[in-house]
Formats: C-alpha cells, structure tokens, sequence
C-alpha cells in the first residue's frame, strides 16, 4: 500500500465520505467550510457524525482537487 495514495472512508447513518489522499492539494475547503467534520489535526480527522449529511455533501461538492467524494449510504432500505 503507497502511504502517498490512501482511500478512506468516513461515514454517519445517511452518508458515506470518501477522502483519496493521492488528490488532495490541500486548499482547506473542506476545514474552512466545515470544521466540525474536517479537522486536520485530530485523528480521524474527518467525523462525519459531527454534521447533518445535507451538510457534509454540500462541502464534499466544493472540493477542487475531486479528493472527497461521498455516496448514500442504503442500509435503512428494504
């Protein structure tokens, strides 16, 4: 596994975050428009639980670097 290009995944009950750190430039949208989720000096250093997923989504969209994505997570679906 290449330390320079990890896949992680965050998640609360409605939405999964995925953070790929091969694309990440750093340019703090995500601290910056959601610091209660996004904390770079804490480890994890995203908790999604810490905010609503509408939330979440709308910071995740504002990444430039396309480094966090997110899905829907389903498992409250029959």
């Amino acid at each position: 596994m290449n330390p320079n290009n990890l896949t992680k995944e965050y998640t609360n009950d409605e939405v999964a975050i995925v953070w790929q750190s091969g694309k990440c430039i750093h340019s703090a949208n995500c601290v910056k428009n959601n610091p209660e989720v996004f904390r770079p000096k804490e480890k994890p250093w995203i908790v999604a639980e810490a905010s609503t997923s509408e939330k979440i989504i709308s910071t995740v969209n504002k990444c430039p670097s396309g480094a966090l994505t997110y899905y829907m997570n389903n498992k409250n679906q029959d």
